[in-house]
Protein backbone atom coordinates (compact mmCIF):
# COMPACT_ATOMS: atom_id res chain seq x y z
CA UNK A 1 0.00 0.00 0.00
CA UNK A 2 2.62 2.55 0.82
CA UNK A 3 4.82 1.47 -2.33
CA UNK A 4 1.79 1.92 -4.27
CA UNK A 5 1.44 5.14 -2.72
CA UNK A 6 4.94 6.21 -3.48
CA UNK A 7 4.67 5.34 -7.08
CA UNK A 8 1.34 7.69 -7.55
CA UNK A 9 3.37 10.45 -5.86
CA UNK A 10 6.35 9.88 -7.05
CA UNK A 11 4.19 10.06 -11.28
CA UNK A 12 2.42 13.32 -9.97
CA UNK A 13 5.49 15.05 -8.76
CA UNK A 14 7.33 14.44 -12.29
CA UNK A 15 4.58 15.33 -14.40
CA UNK A 16 4.55 19.06 -12.51
CA UNK A 17 8.47 18.95 -13.00
CA UNK A 18 8.00 18.16 -16.93
CA UNK A 19 5.11 20.86 -17.13
CA UNK A 20 6.92 23.65 -15.28
CA UNK A 21 10.35 23.10 -17.18
CA UNK A 22 8.69 23.14 -20.79
CA UNK A 23 6.65 26.41 -19.42
CA UNK A 24 9.59 28.33 -18.66
CA UNK A 25 11.45 27.24 -22.08
CA UNK A 26 8.23 28.36 -23.80
CA UNK A 27 8.49 31.86 -22.16
CA UNK A 28 12.33 31.69 -23.45
CA UNK A 29 13.83 30.81 -20.14
CA UNK A 30 17.66 28.80 -20.37
CA UNK A 31 16.75 26.01 -18.35
CA UNK A 32 18.94 22.81 -17.33
CA UNK A 33 17.95 19.83 -15.33
CA UNK A 34 18.93 19.93 -11.39
CA UNK A 35 19.64 17.06 -9.51
CA UNK A 36 16.95 15.00 -7.66
CA UNK A 37 17.01 14.89 -4.12
CA UNK A 38 17.55 11.44 -2.87
CA UNK A 39 14.66 9.89 -1.63
CA UNK A 40 14.24 6.73 1.00
CA UNK A 41 10.89 5.08 1.65
CA UNK A 42 9.49 4.48 5.09
CA UNK A 43 6.28 4.01 7.18
CA UNK A 44 3.64 6.40 7.87
CA UNK A 45 4.42 8.86 10.19
CA UNK A 46 2.73 9.62 13.06
CA UNK A 47 -0.75 11.43 12.25
CA UNK A 48 -1.24 10.11 8.88
CA UNK A 49 1.28 12.54 7.27
CA UNK A 50 3.18 11.65 4.07
CA UNK A 51 5.43 8.45 4.28
CA UNK A 52 7.92 10.03 1.93
CA UNK A 53 11.10 11.44 3.48
CA UNK A 54 14.83 12.25 1.92
CA UNK A 55 18.19 11.10 2.77
CA UNK A 56 19.37 14.02 4.71
CA UNK A 57 20.45 11.91 7.78
CA UNK A 58 22.88 10.13 5.98
CA UNK A 59 25.00 13.25 4.39
CA UNK A 60 23.46 11.67 0.84
CA UNK A 61 20.72 14.16 0.21
CA UNK A 62 21.45 14.84 -2.96
CA UNK A 63 21.59 12.36 -5.94
CA UNK A 64 24.92 13.90 -7.42
CA UNK A 65 26.03 11.29 -4.05
CA UNK A 66 28.82 13.63 -3.27
CA UNK A 67 29.21 13.47 1.07
CA UNK A 68 27.49 16.68 2.78
CA UNK A 69 26.52 18.46 -0.40
CA UNK A 70 26.03 21.93 0.06
CA UNK A 71 22.88 22.76 -1.82
CA UNK A 72 21.23 19.03 -2.32
CA UNK A 73 18.81 19.19 -5.29
CA UNK A 74 19.76 22.51 -6.22
CA UNK A 75 22.32 22.40 -8.42
CA UNK A 76 22.38 21.18 -12.29
CA UNK A 77 23.10 17.64 -12.58
CA UNK A 78 25.50 17.96 -15.73
CA UNK A 79 28.93 19.62 -15.00
CA UNK A 80 28.23 21.37 -18.85
CA UNK A 81 25.15 23.01 -17.47
CA UNK A 82 26.59 26.55 -18.91
CA UNK A 83 26.69 24.85 -22.62
CA UNK A 84 23.51 22.87 -22.40
CA UNK A 85 21.57 24.82 -20.57
CA UNK A 86 18.51 25.44 -23.69
CA UNK A 87 14.91 27.22 -24.23
CA UNK A 88 14.01 25.02 -26.68
CA UNK A 89 10.91 23.61 -25.41
CA UNK A 90 11.45 20.14 -27.51
CA UNK A 91 14.62 19.64 -26.25
CA UNK A 92 13.78 20.35 -22.58
CA UNK A 93 10.87 18.13 -22.66
CA UNK A 94 13.02 15.44 -23.99
CA UNK A 95 14.93 16.01 -21.20
CA UNK A 96 12.70 15.23 -18.55
CA UNK A 97 11.17 12.67 -20.58
CA UNK A 98 14.93 10.78 -19.96
CA UNK A 99 15.37 12.04 -16.35
CA UNK A 100 11.75 12.71 -15.16
CA UNK A 101 12.40 13.01 -11.21
CA UNK A 102 15.73 16.00 -12.58
CA UNK A 103 14.67 18.91 -10.71
CA UNK A 104 14.13 21.92 -12.57
CA UNK A 105 17.45 24.78 -12.36
CA UNK A 106 16.99 28.40 -14.35
CA UNK A 107 20.27 30.12 -15.43
CA UNK A 108 20.61 33.81 -14.78
CA UNK A 109 22.25 36.38 -16.61
CA UNK A 110 21.26 35.68 -19.81
CA UNK A 111 17.35 36.68 -19.91
CA UNK A 112 16.73 37.35 -16.26
CA UNK A 113 18.82 38.10 -13.04
CA UNK A 114 17.47 37.24 -10.04
CA UNK A 115 17.67 38.85 -6.58
CA UNK A 116 17.33 36.86 -3.86
CA UNK A 117 16.74 37.27 0.18
CA UNK A 118 15.60 36.20 3.40
CA UNK A 119 11.57 35.28 2.86
CA UNK A 120 11.34 37.57 6.14
CA UNK A 121 13.01 40.34 4.05
CA UNK A 122 11.06 39.73 0.76
CA UNK A 123 7.69 39.56 2.46
CA UNK A 124 8.25 43.09 3.67
CA UNK A 125 9.93 43.98 0.40
CA UNK A 126 6.64 43.18 -1.20
CA UNK A 127 4.30 45.23 1.19
CA UNK A 128 6.45 48.09 0.35
CA UNK A 129 6.24 47.91 -3.34
CA UNK A 130 2.57 46.98 -3.14
CA UNK A 131 1.88 50.48 -1.13
CA UNK A 132 4.41 52.56 -3.26
CA UNK A 133 2.46 51.10 -6.75
CA UNK A 134 5.78 49.85 -8.16
CA UNK A 135 5.56 46.91 -9.94
CA UNK A 136 7.53 43.77 -9.69
CA UNK A 137 8.01 40.39 -12.19
CA UNK A 138 7.98 37.03 -11.09
CA UNK A 139 8.90 36.23 -7.35
CA UNK A 140 9.41 32.74 -6.14
CA UNK A 141 10.12 30.96 -2.74
CA UNK A 142 12.71 28.62 -2.38
CA UNK A 143 14.32 27.04 0.53
CA UNK A 144 13.56 30.04 2.94
CA UNK A 145 14.55 32.33 0.48
CA UNK A 146 12.48 34.80 -1.46
CA UNK A 147 13.60 34.89 -5.70
CA UNK A 148 12.97 38.12 -7.69
CA UNK A 149 13.07 38.09 -11.19
CA UNK A 150 14.33 41.16 -12.87
CA UNK A 151 15.54 42.29 -16.42
CA UNK A 152 19.63 40.95 -16.72
CA UNK A 153 21.97 44.19 -16.24
CA UNK A 154 24.16 42.64 -19.33
CA UNK A 155 24.07 41.08 -22.69
CA UNK A 156 25.92 38.34 -24.73
CA UNK A 157 27.47 41.79 -26.78
CA UNK A 158 28.35 43.62 -23.61
CA UNK A 159 30.46 41.25 -21.79
CA UNK A 160 31.66 43.99 -19.30
CA UNK A 161 28.63 44.84 -18.61
CA UNK A 162 28.41 41.10 -17.06
CA UNK A 163 29.03 40.25 -13.26
CA UNK A 164 29.33 36.88 -12.16
CA UNK A 165 27.75 35.77 -8.92
CA UNK A 166 27.96 32.34 -7.05
CA UNK A 167 27.32 33.10 -3.24
CA UNK A 168 26.64 36.00 -1.48
CA UNK A 169 28.02 39.03 -3.65
CA UNK A 170 26.78 42.14 -5.47
CA UNK A 171 27.82 44.10 -8.95
CA UNK A 172 30.66 46.11 -8.05
CA UNK A 173 28.42 49.15 -8.16
CA UNK A 174 26.13 47.87 -5.46
CA UNK A 175 27.39 48.22 -2.00
CA UNK A 176 26.94 44.75 -0.15
CA UNK A 177 23.65 44.01 1.55
CA UNK A 178 23.85 41.43 4.25
CA UNK A 179 21.42 38.67 2.89
CA UNK A 180 20.87 39.75 -0.30
CA UNK A 181 22.52 37.69 -3.34
CA UNK A 182 22.50 38.69 -7.08
CA UNK A 183 22.64 35.96 -9.22
CA UNK A 184 23.42 36.58 -12.70
CA UNK A 185 26.16 35.45 -15.67
CA UNK A 186 27.69 31.95 -14.66
CA UNK A 187 24.69 31.37 -11.84
CA UNK A 188 21.51 29.45 -11.99
CA UNK A 189 18.53 29.21 -9.16
CA UNK A 190 15.94 26.44 -8.24
CA UNK A 191 12.84 26.59 -9.77
CA UNK A 192 9.03 25.63 -8.37
CA UNK A 193 8.06 22.87 -8.10
CA UNK A 194 11.38 21.33 -7.55
CA UNK A 195 12.34 20.54 -4.04
CA UNK A 196 15.15 21.90 -1.89
CA UNK A 197 17.57 20.16 0.50
CA UNK A 198 14.56 20.25 3.56
CA UNK A 199 12.24 18.66 0.94
CA UNK A 200 10.07 20.92 0.85
CA UNK A 201 8.67 22.11 -2.91
CA UNK A 202 9.72 25.87 -4.34
CA UNK A 203 6.43 27.72 -5.40
CA UNK A 204 5.62 31.50 -7.00
CA UNK A 205 4.27 34.12 -4.85
CA UNK A 206 4.39 35.98 -8.18
CA UNK A 207 3.24 34.62 -11.33
CA UNK A 208 6.03 33.90 -13.92
CA UNK A 209 4.16 35.15 -16.93
CA UNK A 210 4.45 38.82 -14.96
CA UNK A 211 6.77 40.98 -17.15
CA UNK A 212 10.42 41.38 -15.74
CA UNK A 213 11.13 44.63 -14.11
CA UNK A 214 14.46 46.70 -14.13
CA UNK A 215 16.37 45.70 -10.84
CA UNK A 216 17.46 49.53 -9.65
CA UNK A 217 13.42 49.91 -8.89
CA UNK A 218 13.56 46.89 -6.84
CA UNK A 219 17.11 47.45 -5.49
CA UNK A 220 16.13 50.12 -2.58
CA UNK A 221 13.33 48.13 -0.81
CA UNK A 222 15.29 44.70 -1.26
CA UNK A 223 18.31 46.17 0.39
CA UNK A 224 16.03 48.29 3.11
CA UNK A 225 13.98 44.96 4.05
CA UNK A 226 17.42 43.16 3.93
CA UNK A 227 18.65 45.71 7.01
CA UNK A 228 15.84 45.61 9.13
CA UNK A 229 15.55 41.82 9.19
CA UNK A 230 19.26 41.08 9.55
CA UNK A 231 20.33 43.78 11.81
Amino acid sequence: MVEAMLRRSRRREAGRLAAAAGRYAELGWPVCAGAPLREESGGPRLGGTSPRRWARDTGRACSCDRIGCPAPGAHPISPAWQMEASADPAEVRRWWQERPDANVILVTGRVFDVIDVPAGAGALALERVARDHERVGPVAMADGRALFFVATRGAAGEEEEWWSCHLDCEPDTVPPVSGLRWHTRNSYVLAPPSRSGQGRAAYWLRDPDRAIPDPLRLLGYLADACDEVTR
